[in-house]
């Protein structure tokens, strides 16, 4: 932490495009290693290869991203009420950014947080999650390289692999002004609160409870195979997996019933093995909560539909499950994260929307419709009141471009595209006289 905080006074003095030509760099070192580390990343996280491939491909397409933001991270020039005097906001880095990522994408979500806080002036340290460090060490090793390379310190990106006491020393560390945290809201509000005792940032990115609905004009064949790709996909461990699903009464038989059968159809086996659709669960204890889980639903009135069972072997295999109870039930409220689909019916438009935002949480929200008017009200100020609102596609596959985040108990962070960066920087408002008078001091003799 002494050498990352030593390094930071030179690498925030390099002009910000340099800055984007090392991140480049570290784009091209990436894509060298794409199969290796996409196999890595599977072989220990457990999700599914062309998964693993996407995911550190996402990482490089951050670089990149962050190399043309390099170019444009702009102040504004401000009318000044004045005369001779000019407004100006300077952006400037923060420092050290603290970096606290989950073990369901051990090195996607780095590259939301390092690849921007790079190009912003900022060094990097890095907390991974304690059950993924190889990919850790992997990706830190090939950034350290790329900076040893072009006579720069390697602790400019510094890393650690720990359990929550590591993370408790960032959080409690003045050196590091801002905190970006993936992870549970109970874990992220206790960051928060640590962070905000010394006066820190937080960049929360937490808990989702992500709704789909399915309106009667809907595409039902596109609605039943993005809920597919939404719910199994990562075993149910993403933060915009689809966990709800709402379905306008109209459609629902023909719904549920399409979605049956394509259950049917879903592979699950080693994720390294092509047509893997739905590997383990991340480790022992993600099993356990899986069932932990049932128990509750069936103690509250679910149905369940599909699935519900662990699958004996040596591995944390689960069936992927499919549940019908009614929006009231307390467990809908909470995330369970693992392939778990509920399914709930409404009537009207008004009925949908109330149940999407019933929940704590607000990440992401998608509506299956062809409707103008429906479109229009979902994202507007009476709709979703997540950070991701979806028109026809999953609530999951957000675009880099965009900001990443969501509301309520999500944290409100923003990661990723638009002008997330802001949050990387420290902004001043900058006065300057360059005239002889100073208004506010007119008609004082000064001698």
């Amino acid at each position: 932490m002494k050498a990352c905080f030593e390094a930071s006074k030179i690498w925030m003095q390099l002009p910000a495009p340099k800055r984007g030509e090392i991140v480049r760099q570290i784009g091209d070192a990436l894509r060298a290693k794409l199969e290796y580390l996409g196999r890595l990343l599977s072989l220990e996280m457990g999700k599914i290869l062309p998964e693993g491939i996407g995911e550190v491909q996402e990482v490089i397409d951050m670089c990149d991203f962050a190399v043309g933001l390099s170019r444009q991270l702009n102040g504004s020039v401000i009318p000044s009420e004045r005369p001779n005097h000019m407004m100006l906001e300077m952006w400037n880095p923060l420092g050290v950014v603290g970096v606290i990522t989950a073990f369901n994408f051990p090195c996607a979500v780095l590259g939301w947080n390092a690849c921007i806080a790079l190009v912003c002036g900022n060094c990097v340290v890095w907390k991974g999650a304690p059950t993924t460090p190889l990919i850790t060490i992997a990706m830190t090793k090939l950034v350290g390289e790329v900076l040893e390379k072009n006579n720069l310190p390697a602790a400019i990106f510094t890393s650690f692999c720990g359990g929550a006491e590591i993370g408790q020393a960032i959080a409690k560390d003045t050196r590091i002004p801002l905190v970006s945290f993936t992870g549970s809201s109970k874990v992220g509000l206790s960051v928060q609160q640590t962070v905000s005792q010394r006066f820190g940032k937080c960049l929360l990115e937490l808990s989702g409870n992500n709704a789909l609905i399915v309106m009667d004009d809907a595409d039902i064949k596109l609605a039943v195979r993005s809920v597919l790709f939404a719910a199994v996909g990562t075993a149910g461990q993403r933060c915009t997996t689809c966990r709800r699903l709402l379905v306008h009464e109209k459609v629902y038989d023909s719904v549920v019933d399409q979605l049956l059968e394509a259950y049917k159809q879903v592979k699950i086996g080693d994720p390294l093995e092509k047509g893997t659709l739905l590997g383990p669960l991340h480790t022992r204890a993600s099993r356990e909560n899986f069932e932990n889980g049932i128990k509750v639903i069936k103690s509250q009135g679910g149905k369940i539909l599909t699935g519900g069972s662990v699958i004996e072997s040596e591995g944390n295999f689960v069936q992927p499950t499919i549940v019908e109870i009614s929006p009231s039930a307390d467990v809908v409220k909470e995330e369970l994260f693992g392939p778990v689909l509920y399914v709930l019916k409404f009537k009207t438009f008004e009925e949908a929307v109330e149940i999407n935002n019933s929940v704590p949480q607000g990440l992401s929200s998608s509506v299956f419709t062809r409707s103008p008017e429906v479109i229009f009200k979902w994202i507007g100020p009476k709709g979703s009141d997540c950070g991701i609102v979806n028109v026809n596609i999953p609530t999951n596959g957000a675009e880099i471009g965009g900001a990443f985040g969501g509301e309520k108990g999500t944290g409100g962070g923003r990661e990723a595209g638009s002008d997330s960066w802001k949050q990387y920087m420290r902004r001043s408002t900058c006065t300057i006289n360059y005239g002889s008078e100073l208004p506010l001091a007119q008609g004082i003799n000064f001698g």
